[in-house]
């Protein structure tokens, strides 16, 4: 806890210096002579501890070079902003930070003018000035709300606007610091039209080098004049489309200073050649460095993942409806089945050959008909009703009763047999709906065909030989790479395939175990996740027990999820580890292959039903941890109660569900709790006692070392149960660490 506090107060910290020196640095900026808008509209963007580091830094850089009555207007525009973010919580809003900026900006204009009694054209001229400070401020925000939200530069969709007036403005800002043979703006403009020919063809050329020009006219006319024809030297370049770097950045120099001829801008050639020379240099240090995990610029959706995920459906749908259709026929079979009349048989087989049939079932047929019903009725065939006091065949009858008797139960037996396997098909029909309807879900990742095509490569020219390699980047902006091989393809080692990926893409990688399926085998190689997860567990076998029943397994998914799944076998024994290894196992197995962990869990329990005619089940106790975001689902299946210590409060989570193998249809208890680095997770078996979890508490909230929080549990469990270990004992302690 105190760890992430700190950590948190750096990031401040550090934000607020940042801020400070921005400050200090774009106070200088100009737009054709005049003070640029930039550091208005950046104050407007920013919290309201960085708006107040941006004006202390502003200030600062206009006093010691005399120009601070110069840069009044920006000056209270920047005070207006600050006070306006300390009087409302909408800060963070595009609109309400552009709005109060351009509101600012305009304020500011006024007062100042007319206390220097300025032209009332001029506001005219403040009116323009302070539109373009409020939207600059609106695509500032929008812009970092995309980066941290997407942690990518989105060149696909409508907010590539905002990038780009971002960056033309933040250009224009940077091109007026002209230095003596080198401007920094023209040689980030430079660099950045080069990249963009280079990674994304002409059109990416065309379009950075014509915003690139629009930032450096905004800020000079004079400066901007040689790079007039610079979105068409990037257009040309561009057509080299990754052929090579050199090449790219010969013919781009070449139409470059052909330009700067042609339109008669000698006498700044040498100026133009230093940036184009500067330029050039930071394109060949950049260019390696970009990928689409950074900039997306990906074409609209093909549509296939929305006919995937339509067929899908419709597969679950129709498999749903076949479902109902099965349940409802076999109710009405069950409903309509012809039950024969016993009483017609006994008569037919008995009583056909008698010579007093006659007198039975003609003359007196309700009487007999009446002692036959009784006789079925009875427990014992041998006593006779009165009404069949003069049958002649009474030892047949008794012999025939009892035969009906045993054949009736035999019936009743059969039926309650189907009745549970016809549950128990229909209830693995539905798992196999649930499991189709999550495959096509849609998934919220961005594939990346580079280095796919880069893995694959690299991989073929060590050897290996893959059926599929698909690289994509998750919700977080976090790569991950799922490699498939056929089954006699497959590697005996996958830390050497790790280890070649990381060194082709400069990137700290780590892997799954292979998950093999019927034909193929899949590796999943994942960027390390911002966080890790800490454990500790603990076992104790019960007395006079020579292997413990609880079994217990830490895993990752390959996505980013962590699982810690423990689970205690009916007794001890033998017997009750082959069960819960067994649970574990099979959980494991199916959550690697993608399957949900509810699901998995149905599943799992109808396989326990059916593996054995001897009575076995098994608890499940699990969680499931996002290692991005530190989520946290907690998962049970007749389990005793989880611990979690968040924060300062300690909560006990129970569940009041079955463990798996003994109903037909197992509901897990699964929730969502708030958990966060440095809390932390206590999982039990029903080892240990009740009596024990209000100590288990007060330690909790005394220490935060993990393993001596579960040697403790472990060490006092006897003296909970009374000096006597009956079950197993099993206790894992968890906790977020950073990654």
């Amino acid at each position: 806890m105190l760890k992430a506090n700190v950590n948190k107060n750096f990031e401040i910290i550090s934000g607020a210096v940042l801020s400070l020196a921005g400050g200090f640095l774009i106070a200088g900026a100009e737009i054709n002579g005049m003070t640029s808008f930039i550091g208005a509209s950046v104050c407007g963007s920013v919290s309201p501890l960085n708006s107040t580091a941006i004006l202390v830094g502003s200030l600062f850089r206009h006093i010691i070079s005399g120009n601070l009555h110069k840069n009044i207007i920006i000056i209270c525009a920047m005070i207006f902003i600050i006070m306006g973010k300390l009087f409302t919580i909408s800060f963070d809003n595009a609109v309400w930070s552009g709005t109060a900026t351009g509101i600012s900006v305009f304020a500011s204009s006024l007062i100042v003018s007319a206390i220097i009694g300025e032209s009332i054209f001029k506001i005219l001229f403040y009116l323009i000035y302070s539109i373009f400070s409020g939207f600059t401020a609106y695509f500032l925000v929008i812009s970092g709300e995309s980066l941290r939200r997407q942690r990518v530069i989105d060149l696909k969709s409508g907010i590539s606007f905002a990038f780009a007036v971002v960056y033309a403005v933040m250009l224009s800002a940077l091109t007026s610091f002209d230095l003596v043979f080198v401007n920094p703006g023209r040689v980030l403009g430079i660099a950045v039209t080069l990249v963009a020919g280079y990674h994304y063809g002409y059109m990416g050329g065309v379009l950075c080098g014509a915003i690139t020009t629009c930032g450096i006219f905004l800020s000079s006319k004079d400066t901007g004049m040689p790079f007039v024809l610079l979105s068409v030297a990037g257009l040309v370049s561009g057509y080299i489309h990754r052929r090579s770097m050199g090449a790219t950045a010969v013919l781009f120099n070449a139409l470059s200073i052909l330009f700067i001829i042609m339109t008669g801008q000698t006498d700044s050639i040498i100026p133009c050649v230093c940036d184009l020379a500067l330029g050039t240099a930071l394109f060949f240090g950049i260019c390696p460095n970009v990928s689409d995990k950074w900039v997306v610029t990906g074409k609209g959706r093909d549509g296939t993942e929305d006919i995937i995920s339509s067929r899908m459906e419709f597969l679950a749908s129709s498999i749903s409806a076949l479902r109902d259709d099965a349940e409802r026929i076999s109710n009405l079979l069950s409903e309509n089945s012809v039950k024969s009349d016993a009483v017609e048989e006994l008569s037919e087989s008995i009583c056909s050959d008698c010579r007093n049939k006659t007198i039975c079932w003609y003359r007196n047929y309700e009487d007999s008909r009446e002692g036959f019903r009784k006789l079925l009725k009875s427990d014992s065939p041998e006593n006779f009703p009165p009404e069949l006091k003069d049958c002649l065949k009474k030892p047949e009858l008794s012999e025939a009763v009892r035969k009906n008797s045993m054949e009736q139960i035999t019936a009743k037996l059969m039926d309650m047999r189907f009745s549970e396997s016809r549950k128990l098909l229909f209830e693995q029909i539905k798992v196999t709906e649930e499991i189709i309807l999550s495959a096509g879900e849609k998934i919220n990742v961005r594939y990346s065909e580079p280095i796919s095509n880069t893995v694959r490569l690299k991989l073929e020219r060590y050897g290996y030989k893959t059926s599929n390699i698909i690289a994509y980047y998750n919700s977080r902006n976090r790569l991950l790479i799922e490699i498939y091989f056929e089954l006699e393809e497959a590697p005996a080692n996958c830390v050497r395939i790790c280890d070649l990926i990381s060194d082709e893409l400069k990137i700290n990688l780590d892997f799954t175990e292979p998950v093999r399926s019927g034909r193929e085998v899949r590796i999943r190689i994942f960027e390390k996740t911002r966080y890790s997860l800490q454990s500790c567990v603990q076992s104790m076998c019960a007395l006079n027990s020579p292997e413990s029943g609880d079994y217990s397994e830490i895993f990752t998914d390959g996505i980013g999820n962590s699982y810690v799944i423990l689970s205690d076998g009916m007794g001890s024994g033998k017997s009750a580890s082959l069960e819960s290894k067994m649970v574990v196992s099979m959980f494991r197995k199916l959550i690697v292959s993608g399957v949900g962990y509810l699901s998995a869990i149905r599943l799992i329990n109808s396989i326990m039903l059916n593996k054995s005619r001897n009575e076995a089940f098994a608890t499940l106790d699990a969680v499931k941890i996002d290692m991005d975001t530190c989520g946290l689902v907690v998962i049970k299946s007749g389990a005793s109660a989880t611990l979690i210590r968040h924060k300062s409060q300690v909560i006990k989570i129970t569940s009041p569900t079955f463990p798996i193998g003994i109903i037909q249809q197992a509901e897990a208890f699964s929730c969502e709790y708030e958990f966060e680095r440095g809390d932390i997770i206590i999982m039990l078996s029903d080892g240990i006692s009740e009596n024990e979890y209000q100590y288990i508490k007060e330690l909790l909230l005394r220490k935060d070392d993990l393993k001596q929080i579960v040697s403790e549990i472990c060490d006092k469990s006897e003296k909970f149960t009374g000096g006597k270990r009956r079950d197993d004992i099993t206790v894992i302690g968890l906790k977020v660490g950073q990654g």
